[in-house]
């Protein structure tokens, strides 16, 4: 079997087969070989082994398209394969081997690989995370074509709201949650989820400003206007299909063919004279625009099949994000060894600044996961800057003997506050650890206290417990964020 896929499946097959030398597979009679198989008796024309020789390459032709797939077992490719696989181990078993030791060993490697790729090639298609991707697609396709695609095809208009936007964002951020285990075809399946969906809300958006323009123009001004107007509307056409697309509720169209329909509509927009006319010139330009926005989107077909793409591991922006991250940790570990001496000392509040605006630098390419990936160390950033900015705040703290009782019990709880982030920020565990739960809930106990203040109408209460309480609560999350086992 080709060596990118054993890269994916070692752990299954251990070596790919020989013909008739010995497997690794771990256990104590493959660290030992027969002694007859070190006679090598049984030449490489042997019938049965040249059988399995052609069985050794029907499984190295297949074992990519496995390693690769990222589909459902009610797929026509899934179906196909596991169909071919299935023939393969028949052909394996029916191999005869005259009962010779050689033979049957070889025969047993090769009736290995063929499960092993069958067993990958259903744990893949039924997997957890495989069905949790599936059902948020399918919610995403049920939205759009309830809200966009069937308005538009029954004439009418699909009213983009905020409400819309903001599920589609929701999904989106699911689909980011979801875990791939580093299994590449959960890693694909993921990233092509999540390409259409981005592209679906990238056409919405685009889309949003077109309904507050006072266009078309009238027929009137010029007469390519009518032209362009004609244009317009074959490109709201278009921009349905593409949703459609999408989403996967076009059974009918293609990418290529909603290509080839809005470059000609490209082609016709340049064939227009609209010299010495500048807001004739504005309003093509807006509508070849409108073309090229939908054009971007129309590469889907074979997307994802870039390893690069959905392997974010080996991505540049990923990897400035890493090293970010572990900058922090560096810088992290400093100041809270600083603290616990009870050394402000260490301040490098310019240097995270510093590290916020590197990550706000940071190319996502509109990547959902690499944007959730430049938020999450974003955030670590913050606590150790709002934990510094704590810590000075209670060391230069020099309450007036006028200082109201609330007040004073709200700078109390900042203060446990204080020591309970600085425990948080050293914490590395998992939810189910003791010290995890005891953290929770201190924290929680602190903003029952919070709750229990009463400003007695000091407005600088107010604000302070305010301020407390929403800084119990970034804590809190903090702590949520750094156990939620969040991959790319």
């Amino acid at each position: 079997m080709c060596a990118n896929v054993f890269g994916v499946l070692k752990s299954l097959f251990g070596k790919p087969f020989d013909g008739g030398k010995r497997m690794d597979h771990g256990g104590p009679q493959d660290q030992q070989q027969h002694p007859m198989e070190q006679q090598q008796p049984y030449h490489p024309q042997h019938p049965a082994m040249m059988r399995l020789y052609e069985v050794q390459k029907e499984v190295s032709s297949l074992g990519p398209q496995v390693c690769t797939f990222s589909g459902l077992q009610n797929d026509r490719e899934y179906k196909r394969m596991e169909r071919e696989l299935t023939q393969l181990l028949l052909q394996v078993d029916q191999v005869d081997t005259e009962g010779k030791l050689e033979l049957q060993g070889a025969r047993k490697r090769a009736a290995q690989e063929v499960e092993g790729l069958l067993r990958y090639l259903e744990e893949n298609a039924s997997h957890p995370s495989r069905l949790a991707i599936e059902e948020l697609s399918i919610a995403a396709r049920q939205l759009v074509d309830e809200q966009v695609v069937a308005p538009q095809r029954a004439g009418g208009v699909a009213e983009i709201n905020d409400e819309l936007v903001d599920t589609l964002q929701e999904l989106v951020l699911r689909l980011t949650q979801i875990k791939t285990e580093g299994r590449v075809p959960l890693r694909k399946a993921r990233y092509r989820a999540l390409t259409r969906l981005c592209a679906v809300q990238d056409v919405l958006e685009g889309r949003t400003p077109q309904q507050t323009l006072s266009l078309p123009l009238s027929g009137d001004t010029h007469e390519a206007v009518n032209c362009i107007n004609q244009v317009m509307v074959k490109v709201s056409m278009a921009r349905s299909q593409l949703l459609a697309l999408l989403m996967g509720l076009s059974g009918r169209d293609s990418c290529a063919h909603l290509s080839r329909i809005l470059t000609e509509l490209q082609v016709e927009l340049d064939a227009l004279d609209v010299s010495g006319n500048a807001t004739i010139r504005n309003y093509r330009k807006q509508v070849v625009e409108e073309i090229n926005g939908l054009l971007k989107h129309l590469d889907l077909e074979g997307e994802g099949d870039d390893t690069r793409r959905y392997d974010l591991a080996q991505n540049n922006s990923i990897r400035e994000i890493e090293a970010v991250r572990a900058h922090v940790s560096h810088l992290r570990e400093g100041v809270l060894r600083y603290c616990l001496m009870g050394d402000l000392g260490l301040r490098p509040k310019a240097e995270l600044q510093s590290l916020l605006t590197h990550l706000d630098q940071v190319d996502t390419a509109k990547n959902p996961c690499i944007r959730e990936a430049r938020r999450r160390a974003v955030v670590e950033v913050q606590a150790v800057i709002t934990f510094l900015d704590l810590r000075e705040a209670l060391a230069c703290r020099q309450p007036g003997p006028d200082e109201h009782p609330s007040h004073r019990a709200v700078w109390l709880v900042l203060g446990s506050l204080s020591d309970l982030q600085a425990q948080v920020l050293g914490f590395d565990g998992k939810r189910a650890d003791k010290s995890y739960i005891i953290l929770e809930e201190m924290l929680t106990k602190q903003l029952l206290a919070l709750d229990a203040v009463d400003p007695q109408g000091d407005e600088s209460t107010k604000a302070a417990r305010k301020q407390a309480v929403k800084f119990a609560q970034n804590i809190l999350n903090y702590l949520d964020m750094k156990t939620d086992e969040w991959e790319y």
